[in-house]
């Protein structure tokens, strides 16, 4: 499995899980679990996914995933959950 860790961070809004939910699942990534807080209108959301069955590449989905983001107002990163797991080590 291909488990990915997408982050999504910025002023709240109206239909942002909305429109990244609908990205991958027209990619066929599956979530495994999911977690968002509104805190004084920010808006932070942190996915576990599996991409397994997507067509598209870890560094393909990572890009439309950061370019959606910029498109609604929010900064969206995704990284592999091994690389994640190495960048958040004591």
């Amino acid at each position: 499995m291909k488990k990915t860790i997408i982050t999504v961070v910025g002023k709240d809004t109206v239909g942002i899980i909305a429109k990244v939910c609908t990205y991958l699942a027209e990619n066929n990534v599956n979530i495994l679990d999911i977690s968002q807080t509104i805190v004084q209108g920010f808006f932070n959301m942190m996915m576990v996914a599996d991409a397994t069955q997507s067509p598209k590449d870890g560094v393909q989905i990572a890009e439309e995933l950061e370019t959606l983001g910029k498109e609604i107002g929010v900064v969206i990163r995704c990284q592999h959950e091994d690389i994640f797991n190495m960048m958040h080590r004591i």
